[in-house]
């Protein structure tokens, strides 16, 4: 794909992003019911384990070629450790001591990491519709951490682990771009989901117990499901398509939506109350969403 094709979102790709802000918006709120009853390194066992059976029982259903070329499992690894691995623990752990759509909105300062790294590292150009999109979404993301400061202060371990878990995404996405691994989008997030996940499984074996799964409630079982099914299964395949199809500024910028319904969901379902920051920053990340969804117009 050329570099000007990348510079904004394709129409074909408008459903896949409209679901994935969507999934993934509400998966905060799920992940927070489900963590409840559910163990960290049990729940990412669960859903980082049953989450690629999910995807290798298609392929397999649907005759898709699986096989990893021998030259390409380092990288492989690399992006899975960074995306999968780091991303995954530090988030649930992050998670349990805030609130899901303030976590939401830490993690989402991936951009702020990407976009910087995507310019050193992958030569890509900071044009004047990129810096107005960043400048957007940025605003928006401050106006939203503005008010979670004093918040931090008081759950500092919770709000360094997800913006650490924002800083290994950036990573793993540059990387990702920079060493792709040459295999089917779909075969690629099964494996991706199955080799991240061995060291969680390990910690889940050493560190937890298993038969505590049976006394979960039916809400931590439901949001388990959905992590499985959507937000593992069918986003993480969504996420790595939008990502391999397009630069990292508008991938970044592109996902700047998902907080916003994180912190809507939370405030739905979980009684979270967000206020005028919220609704403002609304406004500031649709803005920021524009520059890179909607086609710049040729000049004549």
């Amino acid at each position: 794909m050329d570099r000007t094709s990348q510079e904004h979102l394709p129409v074909r790709l408008w459903w896949v992003l409209a679901g994935l802000t969507l999934i993934w918006g509400f998966n905060w709120t799920a992940m927070k019911v489900a963590i409840a009853d559910i163990a960290p390194f049990t729940f990412r066992t669960l859903c980082l384990g049953l989450g690629s059976g999910v995807l290798f029982a298609f392929l397999r259903a649907s005759g898709q070629k699986l096989a990893i070329p021998r030259d390409q499992w380092g990288r492989l690894a690399l992006i899975a450790f960074f995306n999968i691995t780091c991303w995954n623990l530090l988030v649930v752990f992050g998670l349990a001591l805030l609130p899901s759509g303030r976590a939401a909105i830490l993690a989402y300062t991936m951009p702020a990491w990407a976009i910087p790294l995507s310019i050193l590292l992958l030569g890509e150009r900071l044009t004047a519709r990129k810096l107005l999109g960043l400048s957007l979404g940025l605003a928006g993301m401050v106006l939203l951490v503005w008010d979670e400061f004093h918040r931090i202060q008081g759950a500092p371990h919770g709000a360094l682990m997800v913006l650490g878990a924002a800083f290994t995404w950036a990573i793993g996405t540059i990387l990702q771009k920079k060493y792709p691994v040459r295999v089917p989008v779909a075969a690629l997030t099964a494996w991706l989901l199955l080799i991240g996940g061995v060291p969680i499984y390990i910690g889940a074996l050493l560190l937890e117990d298993f038969s505590k799964l049976a006394q979960a409630g039916v809400p931590s079982l439901l949001g388990a499901a959905y992590n499985v099914f959507l937000a593992f299964a069918w986003a993480h395949w969504a996420w790595i398509k939008l990502a391999s199809s397009v630069s990292v500024t508008v991938f970044s910028l592109s996902m700047l939506l998902i907080p916003v319904v994180g912190v809507f969901s939370g405030m739905l379902f979980l009684g979270e109350s967000p206020g005028w920051p919220e609704y403002t920053a609304l406004a500031f990340v649709l803005g920021s969403l524009a520059t890179v969804v909607v086609p710049q117009k040729k000049a004549n």
